[in-house]
């Protein structure tokens, strides 16, 4: 029997817009499923425009709900795995976004603040971004951004 002590919830953005977009968010599902914990939600897909670049290839979004034992830090390592291992070879620098095979996003962990050069959590924008908010909103719409105090829900109500 699995120990449930200091068991915490996180939710991840999931995000892809090259190659077998849907094959790709369900691999990095089963990843994570095995590498940070068990994987207890997961959103309808999303067909969604590129955010803060140009592309012709839109994005399929998704996010997931993980029960872990990992930290914040082990999470975002292990997110980092699973987005190597599905062929992603760069990350974002200085917010400067291009086409992915797999983006992995923490969005929530749950209701901490923290504030980390490599790590911010709640996500920097999640409050902003529909392709993530609408996702979450539908696996946890009641959880609450620990900064701005809102539910998912209303911070995506207020975007849609």
């Amino acid at each position: 029997m699995q120990n449930t002590d200091n068991l915490h919830t996180v939710y991840l953005g999931l995000g892809s817009n090259l190659g077998d977009k849907v094959g790709n968010i369900m691999s990095a599902v089963k990843k994570i499923q095995i590498s940070i914990g068990t994987v207890t939600a997961l959103s309808p897909l999303y067909e969604t425009a590129p955010e803060g670049f140009e592309s012709a290839n839109t994005f399929v979004n998704a996010a997931c709900a993980v029960q872990t034992h990992l930290t914040p830090e082990e999470v975002l390592e292990y997110t980092q795995v699973v987005e190597r291992e599905l062929g992603r070879r760069s990350k974002s620098v200085n917010e400067a976004y291009s086409d992915r095979l797999i983006d992995i996003d923490i969005l929530l962990y749950d209701n901490l603040i923290v504030e980390m050069p490599h790590l911010l959590i709640p996500h920097k924008y999640l409050h902003e971004r529909a392709f993530a908010l609408i996702p979450l909103a539908d696996i946890a719409a009641d959880a609450v951004h620990p900064i701005l105090n809102k539910t998912v829900r209303e911070l995506a109500d207020n975007i849609r």
